[in-house]
């Protein structure tokens, strides 16, 4: 459900990027990476980007794992959408996947760091504000749908929805 006081009309909301997130989880643990370039750099994060013309969400989710981490997720699935009402950026949908297995040994690349980090300890003053709404169902293999309205890099305002059918 959408929340009245939304500052974003949600209805007619174009994104202008579409691109997706992955994360794997096992063993009590998540990996994340230190984002080092591009949108969001400085902060903690999953593996992902823009989806390229004619690739499908999943498609995108494995090719940016293999390039930020050098890692293959193995049969990730679409757990969530994320939408991102930014003030300073172009508008995003997000499309975020999780796996339980990865093959290869993720590896440090010019644009990520990998930081494997427990359930319990997830760095979320290093992340972005949404990051604290949402993960938590990911880890919890729960689907959502969540919207997010920020000014600069501050949550103005959020909604999410759970159990959602893809």
């Amino acid at each position: 459900m959408i929340h009245p006081a939304s500052p974003i009309d949600w209805a007619t909301w174009q994104p202008v990027i579409h691109a997706t997130l992955c994360f794997v989880v096992r063993d009590g643990e998540i990996l994340l990476i230190d984002k080092k370039t591009g949108h969001g750099g400085g902060k903690v994060n999953g593996p992902g980007g823009k989806i390229d013309p004619g690739e499908t969400p999943a498609e995108c989710a494995v090719r940016e794992c293999r390039e930020e981490l050098h890692i293959t997720p193995v049969d990730p699935v679409k757990l969530g959408e994320l939408r991102f009402a930014m003030s300073d950026y172009p508008d995003i949908l997000c499309h975020v996947f999780r796996a339980d297995a990865l093959e290869g040994t993720p590896t440090e690349t010019p644009e990520a760091a990998p930081l494997w980090t427990s359930l319990e300890a997830i760095p979320y003053d290093r992340m972005w504000a949404d990051d604290a709404i949402w993960l938590p169902h990911l880890i919890a293999n729960t689907t959502f749908d969540a919207r997010f309205a920020f000014s600069g890099e501050t949550m103005q305002w959020h909604a999410i929805e759970t159990d959602v059918r893809w």
